[in-house]
């Protein structure tokens, strides 16, 4: 401020003088004006000077352009093309500016045209601009044409068109340009290093991300914030975590960018109490969290299905005012639909100002997730009154919606619709929702007939679904077929060759049990064993079928015995094809009751304070008689019960359960 008010005394003489009249010196009071954005006292300067030249016009255009006004800015250069004056290369970068802040590109061209006539298309300064306004417009032909046309012998346009490749996903582009680069003899600066490895990172090509971190130790710029924090992100998403941390410790001028890397690439790899220890120590570091680690961190919440994690990082988000962000809120979508709690998913949506593609996908597959199909189909025709367009990931939410709740019709006819209404091609994803569809509503033949009309092979994903019905259907021969094709493709996949078993067993084919379980041993693929875990206090209390370790357990078998005498009271009657061994009909009996999400269950109802929400989570699909026992403890204790599995969640109210017994 006190440079303004210096401004102003200055200001003052040169009026007393009768200067400002002048030119040359009212122009440079509108350059000092423009950078303290003054912009209505620039422009009484503007109008008081008589004879304006062409350097006080560009000067004013200038100045609203630095400063936002970039409709001022085009009204003033139509009035100066008006008065006959020529406009001259930072006269257009300007202009340019002016074009790019309203995103008019249109009108971006028009003064291309003029750039042209006028002879400035080899000004670098000029060609920059334009390189600005046609990649952030995505005219990415346009940008290289004006990068062909512009010397090369500076480092700035080969640097700046690289950047907008890479940031324009096309990496590939970026890469081919960097070689021509160097085969150019043109040296690199520590942004063209930063911008080429982005697209290594992205394209995961960690080969030539290696060679560029060998020139940069050459150069001296590895430890640059701006390459480190690449270097970091490339080996990151190449899986090579080790490599990525000693850059990030190594690091002596780390930003939160650095940490933001770290983090989101713990949580990329699956490993969510790294990402969160990574924040701790950011938070004691005193580094600012950003939105992009706050929306990292609710992924790993998500990914951990942890819900109190999740709850804190919102807390925290409302505290730093990132709870508006577009990437934060749809992350807070994502974390409370996978955490069980659907209803502070729509809440967070509602509140949303301004909701993208990425919300609406959220939305919908939260709602699919929890098998509310009706939901997740009005969601998408909210969808539909409002411009934005679905995309791929939309109709995967949509379709597994249908299939979650045996909607065979609707899902055919969205199907469809994809690419009739849209112009979307069906991928893999899709054909696995209609296979999934088809097939668990009984319709394995046509189930087989789409598969044999995907263009291409069918993934390891669409076996899987087949596979999955032949198991609800008890058709052993196609389920045969369908696992041969998951083990082909999967020598190890152990949930195969569980399901393949499972088929015999409800057919009685105990040879063929044995035979599957014999192979399992001779290629040493070990049965994933079933767990069920539950949150609280902060701690994860994790079950195994027949746990007898924890601290609690004459209080659980106490809990269990009540639910088994209660249960039946009440009309519960146990289905003991859900255990399938060859065993005794009263041993089937008792072994239901040693089942994981039972034991997590009746820990939870002795842990979990009365009147709240139980929240389970398991790593396998929920056993039918499970379903059927935990529908009547709801009844029984009067609370919510909700489990998460494999597929989808269940929750149990009241004696019902969120998927009508269809799941």
């Amino acid at each position: 401020m006190e440079w303004a008010e210096m401004g102003w005394c200055i200001h003052a003489c040169i009026h007393k003088l009768g200067h400002d009249t002048d030119a040359f010196v009212g122009t440079a009071l509108i350059d000092a004006y423009s950078v303290c954005g003054f912009v209505d006292v620039a422009k009484e300067v503007f109008n008081g000077i008589i004879e304006r030249d062409m350097v006080s016009w560009t000067g004013m255009i200038a100045c609203f352009a630095e400063n936002d006004c970039f409709h001022e800015a085009l009204v003033l250069f139509n009035e100066m093309r008006i008065e006959g004056l020529l406009p001259n290369n930072f006269t257009f970068a300007s202009v340019i500016k002016a074009c790019l802040g309203l995103e008019a590109v249109v009108i971006g061209r028009c003064v291309h045209g003029c750039v042209l006539k006028t002879c400035y298309e080899m000004d670098q300064y000029v060609g920059v601009s334009l390189l600005d306004l046609y990649t952030r417009s995505r005219e990415i032909e346009d940008a290289r044409q004006v990068f062909e046309d512009i010397p090369k012998n500076d480092v700035v346009p080969w640097s700046f068109m690289i950047a907008r490749y890479s940031q324009s996903d096309h990496c590939e582009e970026a890469l081919d340009l960097f070689l021509q680069m160097r085969k150019g003899l043109v040296s690199p600066n520590q942004f063209t290093l930063a911008s080429t490895l982005k697209a290594c990172a992205t394209l995961g090509r960690l080969d030539v991300g290696r060679q560029i971190h060998s020139h940069s130790l050459k150069v001296g710029l590895d430890l640059n914030v701006y390459v480190a924090n690449a270097l970091m992100d490339v080996y990151a998403k190449s899986g090579n975590i080790e490599a990525s941390m000693n850059l990030f410790v190594e690091s002596t001028n780390k930003n939160e960018v650095s940490w933001n890397t770290m983090i989101v690439g713990y949580v990329q790899l699956g490993d969510a109490e790294k990402a969160f220890q990574l924040y701790l120590n950011m938070c004691e570091e005193q580094v600012q969290a950003t939105e992009v680690t706050y929306s990292s961190l609710l992924r790993a919440s998500a990914s951990l299905a942890a819900l109190e994690p999740g709850i804190q990082i919102h807390t925290m988000t409302i505290k730093t005012m990132y709870d508006g962000d577009d990437a934060v809120s749809n992350a807070l979508i994502d974390m409370y639909g996978k955490c069980g709690r659907i209803k502070d998913a729509r809440v967070v949506f509602d509140i949303m100002s301004k909701k993208d593609v990425v919300s609406w996908n959220s939305m919908v597959s939260a709602y699919s997730m929890h098998g509310l199909g009706s939901e997740a189909l009005n969601i998408f025709k909210d969808m539909g009154k409002t411009p934005i367009k679905p995309n791929e990931l939309t109709f995967v939410g949509v379709l597994s919606a249908c299939s979650n709740t045996g909607s065979l019709d609707l899902g055919q006819s969205y199907f469809a619709s994809m690419k009739e209404d849209y112009g979307i091609e069906p991928c893999m994803e899709h054909y696995t929702c209609m296979v999934s569809l088809l097939g668990r509503l009984g319709h394995l033949e046509k189930a087989v007939k789409l598969i044999e009309e995907i263009p291409n092979d069918p993934s390891v994903m669409v076996w899987r679904a087949l596979l999955g019905a032949c198991v609800a259907h008890n058709n052993a021969e196609l389920g045969k077929f369908a696992a041969e094709h998951v083990l082909e493709m999967e020598p190890q996949d152990e949930s195969t060759y569980v399901l393949l078993s499972n088929i015999y067993a409800n057919a009685k084919r105990w040879d063929n049990v044995a035979f599957v379980r014999k192979s399992m041993k001779r290629k040493r693929v070990k049965k994933e064993p079933g767990l069920s875990w539950v949150e609280n206090q902060g701690m994860v209390h994790y079950f195994a079928v027949g746990d007898d370790s924890h601290p609690d357990i004459k209080l659980i078998r106490g809990m269990l015995e009540w639910f088994s005498l209660r249960s039946k009271r009440a009309g519960y009657a146990a289905n003991h094809d859900a255990i399938l061994l060859d065993v005794e009909e009263d041993e089937k009996g008792r072994l239901l009751w040693l089942h994981s999400e039972r034991i997590a269950l009746a820990f939870a109802l002795i842990r979990v304070p009365p009147g709240s929400p139980i929240r389970i989570i398991k790593n396998l699909r929920i056993c039918i008689d499970c379903h059927a026992a935990i529908k009547f403890v709801s009844k029984l204790v009067k609370r919510e019960i909700v489990i998460r599995d494999i597929n989808r969640f269940h929750h149990f109210q009241d004696g019902f359960c969120s998927c009508k017994d269809y799941w």
